[in-house]
Formats: structure tokens, sequence, C-alpha cells
């Protein structure tokens, strides 16, 4: 494989929202992205933008923009989700709780599931935002002998 272009992962999803700007502000301020770019077009909604979180990176595009595209928030789909993003954090509680107070719905509270010896242990939680998009948050508590 070659190797990927400077600052970006093998992998990366875009996902969309009906108000980018709106969601692009949100993710910032209650699961702690930062915007490395963001591109407004001439009618001053958001083109383009990436959001880090570590060395993660995601696109966040408003919705039927591109109508070749056929993107819709999940509120164009009655809440149906396509999709689930995963995200790795140093402290699943401790996220969970500034996600909470700052407006996150948290749809399954904070637990602990363990695989087995051979594999590993998370801690982890699921949260929804603004518009819909379903988001699991994992911190690794145990590595097992066959992944460590």
């Amino acid at each position: 494989m070659q190797p990927t272009p400077k600052g970006w992962p093998r992998i990366s999803s875009a996902l969309f929202y009906d108000d980018a700007a709106a969601a692009i502000a949100w993710l910032c301020r209650v699961f702690d992205f930062e915007v490395r770019l963001r591109v407004d077009g001439p009618d001053g909604k958001v083109a383009h933008s990436e959001l880090t979180y570590g060395d993660g990176l995601i696109m966040v595009g408003q919705a039927g923009a591109h109508p070749e595209r056929r993107s819709t928030s999940p509120r164009g789909l009655g809440g149906a989700n396509t999709q689930a993003l995963c995200v790795c954090v140093d402290d699943a509680d401790a996220h969970c709780a500034k996600a909470r107070a700052a407006g996150a719905k948290i749809v399954t509270e904070p637990a602990t599931h363990d695989y087995g010896d051979d594999y590993w242990a998370d801690r982890s939680y699921e949260a929804e935002d603004l518009e819909g998009h379903r988001w699991w948050f994992q911190q690794r508590v145990r590595t097992g002998a066959t992944w460590a």
C-alpha cells in the first residue's frame, strides 16, 4: 500500500447535516472535535469541512448540496442511521458526562463490555447528535492475549 496523503488517515467518513454549520459548532462544543478546514460556498453554506479528534478525521457536509450523491441527514430518513461512528477516548465516563452536560442525547449509558481473555474489554457509551447521527465513544480498559 502506498502511504496516505500527509495528514489523512487510511479511512475517513463524511456525514451530512441539514445545517452543516450548526453541526460543526455542536460537534466541537459537545464532543471536542476541532475544525481543521472549513470552506463556505457562495451561498454561505458549508461546501466542505474537515474535523479532527486526535488522529481521526471526519468530513461534515451540507445534506443535498450535491443531488447526485443523494446525501441526507438521519432527519431525512425518519431518524434511521446507515452508519454509527466509533471514537476512541481516554475516559468514556468523563466524556459522557461532558457530552450530556452540553446537550447530547445519551442513548446507551457507559458500560464495560468484556469480549474475553483473548480479546479485550472496552468501556463505552452511545450518543445521538443534534440531527440523529449515532456515535459510540469507547475506552479500552483491557487488552487480551491475542491483541496485545
